[in-house]
Parts: C-alpha cells; sequence; structure tokens
C-alpha cells in the first residue's frame, strides 16, 4: 500500500482540513492570525486534541498575550539585565534528534523581580525555539540543580515560567533532564508537579548521578553534549550563543 493510503497520511489530511478550518476562524476573530504559519496553528491543535474551537480560543488568547508581552516581537537583553547578569542560561548544542539544547543552572537562579523573571522565560524560549532547524518543533532541556538551596527556591519564578510554557508555547517542550538534585529540592518539586500538564510530566526525567553520563548519551551524542557531564562541548551563556 503506498503512503496515500496509509493512516498516517490520512491522518495529516484530517488535522490539514482542521488547520485551515481554525486558519478562518482565529483570523475573522484577529487578522494578526495570518501572520503565524501552519506548524503554529498545528501545535495548538494538537494541544487541544484537535477540537478546533478549544484550540481557536487557545491561539487567540496567545495572541493577545504575544501583543503584550512582546510588543516589538523580541525581548531585548536590556529588559533582562539582572536575569542575564546570574550567568544561568546556557544554549549550545542538538540531541539526537534534532532539539536544540539549553541548560539552566539551578544554583545560580535567585528570586528576582517577577515581571523581569518573566520576560526571561520568554527571552529563553524564544531563543531556543530561533535555533530550530529542519522542521523540529521541540527543544531539550538540562536542569543542573547541583547547590541548589534554600536561598534559590523561587516557587513563584519557578511556576511562572512553566504558566508561559504551558499558555503560549504548547507542543514545543521535548524533554527535561534534572540531573544532580539534591534531596532539599523534592520539597519545591512537591509543590510544582501538581501545575505541570498531564501530558508533559512524563516529559521531566529525574537522572541518577551514578548514571549520568550514559542516560544523557542515550539523547545526546558526545560532541554535543557539555563537558560537565562528560561532553565536547563547552557552555556558552545564552545572550553569547547567537542564532
Amino acid at each position: 500500500m503506498g503512503s496515500e493510503g496509509s493512516p498516517m497520511a490520512a491522518g495529516d489530511e484530517v488535522e490539514c482540513k482542521k488547520v485551515a478550518q481554525m486558519r478562518a476562524l482565529v483570523e475573522d476573530q484577529d487578522p494578526s492570525a495570518k501572520e503565524e504559519d501552519n506548524p503554529m496553528l498545528k501545535r495548538f491543535l494538537r494541544a487541544r486534541n484537535q477540537d478546533i474551537e478549544k484550540a481557536s480560543a487557545f491561539f487567540l488568547k496567545y495572541l493577545k498575550w504575544r501583543r503584550e508581552t512582546v510588543p516589538n516581537g523580541f525581548i531585548s537583553e536590556s529588559e533582562i539585565h539582572n536575569e542575564l547578569a546570574q550567568k544561568k542560561a546556557f544554549i549550545q548544542g542538538y540531541d539526537k534528534i534534532g532539539r536544540p539544547i539549553g541548560v539552566f543552572i539551578g544554583s545560580k537562579h535567585y528570586k528576582n523581580d517577577l515581571n523581569e523573571n518573566k520576560r526571561f522565560c520568554v527571552y529563553l524560549i524564544d531563543s531556543l525555539c530561533l535555533r530550530m532547524q529542519g522542521g523540529q518543533e521541540k527543544f531539550t532541556i538540562i536542569a543542573d540543580l547541583e547547590g541548589w538551596g534554600y536561598k534559590n527556591c523561587d516557587i513563584r519564578g519557578y511556576l511562572a515560567g512553566l504558566d508561559i510554557l504551558q499558555s503560549n508555547y504548547p507542543e514545543r517542550l521535548g524533554k527535561v533532564f534534572l540531573v544532580h538534585a539534591p534531596s532539599i529540592f523534592m520539597k519545591a518539586w512537591k509543590i510544582i508537579y501538581p501545575f505541570i500538564d498531564d501530558n508533559s510530566k512524563k516529559k521531566f526525567i529525574f537522572v541518577d548521578d551514578t548514571k549520568l553520563k550514559t542516560t544523557l548519551l542515550e539523547d545526546i551524542a558526545e560532541d554535543q553534549l557539555p563537558e560537565k557531564y562528560g561532553g565536547k562541548l563547552k557552555l556558552v551563556p545564552i545572550e553569547e550563543a547567537g542564532n
């Protein structure tokens, strides 16, 4: 049987028709939707289990949020200088299926102005999305919690970032590897975990210290893995990574 008759091809055709219906609906209510491509609409559609009305409402809410939060189309480094000064976020390399990799150092995060923290989250996610190549739509995160303590505990900031990701970047998160997590972190995790949507919970993976390199190498080739985890790439601060 040729690909045209396969279930996958039929499913793609159905989804394409739904995307066309969704586009007509959202463009009628918000003309700026014309600037967004079909893969964007597909992500919102998939996040709402192919329900056109729910996906359209979700997408229209996103467009309003984007206009209000990122009026210039991007977050400038001058808007997040306190967050960047902490040197806690890095971007370099790709995993084995082409997802760009971001590294977040939890022990370098300190509670800051919440609005600046939110802008920083947008800057981080946008930076990862801009590095995507060849039709890839998701990214991978290594969240390094070595040395994390109460001084780094910022539940409000963590939940704000999680909400931004889930409410405005559906189907973007690939995996999050939580490495070197101290027992003290689990108290914060118990608060955060219920706020993670059910589809995303399985994407958060705690990595055993004794199996750190072998676990990461299952998803990330050695030449794309940061040196501090047994690979060959130096960590590059997010503001220096380019796109």
